[in-house]
């Protein structure tokens, strides 16, 4: 983990680590001076305890994150991004550029890809690592070229009969003048509507952060899932915090957080999503070929079952799908009172 980037909540993961690391290799601590070793020493054992110790508390620290921890896990510097997931689990990727109107947005990535044995039009959002590669991609916040892109590219595979699979993780649209006069909300709006009748199968995963339209422009799909460590909302914590208390702070931060239900188990309890796809233990940053696995399986695994139903009802039961969203039943307090008294 960079130094730089700490998560509070791991401190008493990084004691235990800085205790594993006074070990000597063979898991003994080193002798006391003059040779002689101290009667307390742990045994030839301590080191495979230690791991199973680091283990442990990784499990139950990962357990029990906070809204806001979750947030900040999502946004972990070497959490995989979309080029770490098709690098892992896309065979023959052909990455294809332009919107055919004004540019390439480097913010969104698309492409011809195999997963496992089938064909797929793979489309996600690119932030970067390094600092050059951020500032290129907007850190993840596409212009209105990068969604005309994604939408010319999922014409293109309804085509030909190849099914779709989004990769999402920003924070939001890019939100800065020039995208607006180039029309940021007409070109999010009108993907949310072709999404909705592509007769094709779609399936979207957010594997980081989900922010608002810049998540939802590549994200009507028929199956919907989060990694269990990523977040889904309308706005970030610090957008809202900023907006309700006029400051964002940790105090803030949290709280909005909280209010926003923006973690994998919330967002399945309201419908948002289908299915939460597990991550390794302390995350997918610790073991980014685990979490590669996990996502390719339930990608397989919802395309098997999608490609089996027929188009017009597949197109159907996405229409609805998103219809239905936040639904909710009124009853007035006459007719409430009637049957308490019945």
């Amino acid at each position: 983990m960079p130094s730089f980037y700490q998560l509070d909540f791991e401190r008493p993961l990084r004691d235990l680590e800085a205790r594993m690391k006074s070990s000597s290799p063979d898991g003994t601590q080193a002798p006391a001076l003059g040779g002689v070793a101290d009667p307390q020493t742990p045994t030839i054992e301590t080191g495979a305890s230690f791991e199973a110790e680091r283990e442990k508390l990784l499990e139950q620290l990962y357990s029990r994150l906070s809204p806001w921890n979750t947030v900040r896990v999502a946004r972990h510097p070497d959490r995989p991004q979309t080029p770490d997931y098709i690098d892992r689990i896309c065979r023959d990727f052909c990455e294809l550029h332009g919107d055919r109107r004004y540019g390439d947005d480097p913010a969104i990535i698309t492409g011809f890809g195999r997963i496992g044995q089938r064909k797929c039009m793979v489309i996600g959002h690119r932030k970067g690592k390094t600092t050059q590669e951020k500032i290129a991609c907007h850190f993840g916040c596409a212009h209105p070229e990068g969604y005309r892109k994604a939408m010319a590219k999922m014409k293109l595979a309804e085509k030909f009969g190849v099914p779709i699979v989004t990769l999402v993780d920003t924070p939001g649209a890019y939100p800065g003048i020039g995208a607006e006069e180039r029309g940021q909300a007409e070109a999010i709006a009108v993907n949310l509507r072709e999404m909705s009748r592509l007769r094709t199968p779609i399936v979207s995963i957010v594997i980081g952060e989900g922010g608002s339209g810049g998540a939802l422009g590549i994200a009507v799909a028929d199956r919907v899932a989060m990694m269990r460590y990523s977040w889904y909302s309308v706005i970030s914590p610090e957008g809202c915090a900023a907006i309700l208390w006029k400051q964002a702070n940790e105090k803030t931060n949290t709280e909005a957080a909280t209010a926003l239900h923006l973690t994998a188990e919330n967002n399945l309890e309201l419908g948002i999503i289908d299915d939460i796809v597990e991550e390794p233990i302390g995350a997918a940053h610790r073991n980014p070929d685990a979490a590669a696995g996990q996502v390719q399986a339930w990608i397989e695994k919802q395309l098997d079952e999608l490609v089996d139903i027929p188009v017009d009802e597949l197109v159907e039961q996405r229409y609805q799908r998103f219809r239905h969203m936040g639904e909710y039943e009124q009853r007035v307090q006459a007719e409430v009172d009637a049957q308490v008294e019945d």
